[in-house]
């Protein structure tokens, strides 16, 4: 199977539409992730999300009144995100892939999110591109969130457990060097943070900040005596919202952004 074909496979046969609800680490994503989409997009933004899923941030920021575009490569996400924009007269929806934006003009949105494609794009020309079309898109001086995985925190969370083993997980993830591997059968790729933020090394962009979305919570939960309260809950997020942009704090967790600023051309 091509690309498309093993991500669409993968999510007809999972309910993405209350990953971002059900666990403490999916509740952490999208709090953080929430707050720092809050601090750039002003009142009367244009907001396009790539990569869309079901709707949970573009239903969310149509509600709050943004004009908001969602593209979705998943035909059965796209029928959740669209049953859910019944009655919001400033969401658009369309099938799409990442790599060919070109439904839209250039410099059209003031904030650009790339919130899911990035997991699943393993060569390193398709990267490029899909960050190439996101830039193109997005105004001078707009703000573009993209959305990875890291390659270390993966290991973690995925593969000490005797289901799982580390040997598997070293092999499938990097090579004899330990330089990060990428390639479709892994559905889901991570990436290094320096070799991810070089992305950008040459596009015309100003980085603003990375930001750890998650920390470890995705690899807590998974113990058997893990509980949180809402109150607990509320605490860690604080502080999570206080130290998520720290460079030690990036390699713990899952779920990262990168967030940048388009330059204005010469």
């Amino acid at each position: 199977m091509d690309r498309t074909e093993i991500v669409k496979d993968f999510y007809d046969h999972v309910n993405e539409d209350v990953r971002l609800e059900s666990s403490r680490q999916g509740q952490l994503e999208y709090f953080i992730t929430m707050n720092y989409i809050h601090r750039f997009a002003k009142t009367g933004d244009k907001i396009l999300e790539i990569g869309a899923g079901t709707g949970r941030y573009s239903i969310a920021l149509a509600e709050e009144g943004f004009q908001v575009s969602a593209v979705e490569l998943v035909d059965s996400n796209l029928a959740v995100l669209k049953d859910k924009a019944e009655g919001l007269s400033n969401i658009e929806a369309y099938q799409g892939d990442a790599l060919d934006l070109s439904r839209f003009s250039d410099n059209t949105f003031d904030v650009t999110l790339v919130f899911g494609p990035m997991y699943h794009l393993y060569e390193t020309g398709d990267q490029h591109r899909a960050l190439d079309e996101a830039i193109r898109v997005t105004k001078p001086e707009g703000v573009i969130m993209v959305a990875f995985l890291s390659a270390h925190a993966i290991i973690c969370t995925n593969y000490l457990y005797s289901w799982l083993p580390a040997v598997q997980g070293l092999k499938e993830n990097f090579d004899s060097d330990y330089n990060v591997r990428h390639f479709k059968e892994q559905l889901f790729t991570g990436f290094d943070i320096r070799e991810f933020e070089e992305l950008f090394a040459e596009k015309k962009v100003d980085h603003i900040t990375t930001v750890a979305a998650d920390n470890v919570l995705e690899i807590a939960e998974q113990r058997y005596d893990f509980s949180m309260s809402d109150e607990d809950f509320k605490a860690f997020a604080d502080y999570q919202l206080h130290i998520c942009e720290k460079r030690e704090m990036l390699g713990n967790s899952s779920h990262l952004l990168y967030i940048c600023r388009k330059q204005i051309a010469d």
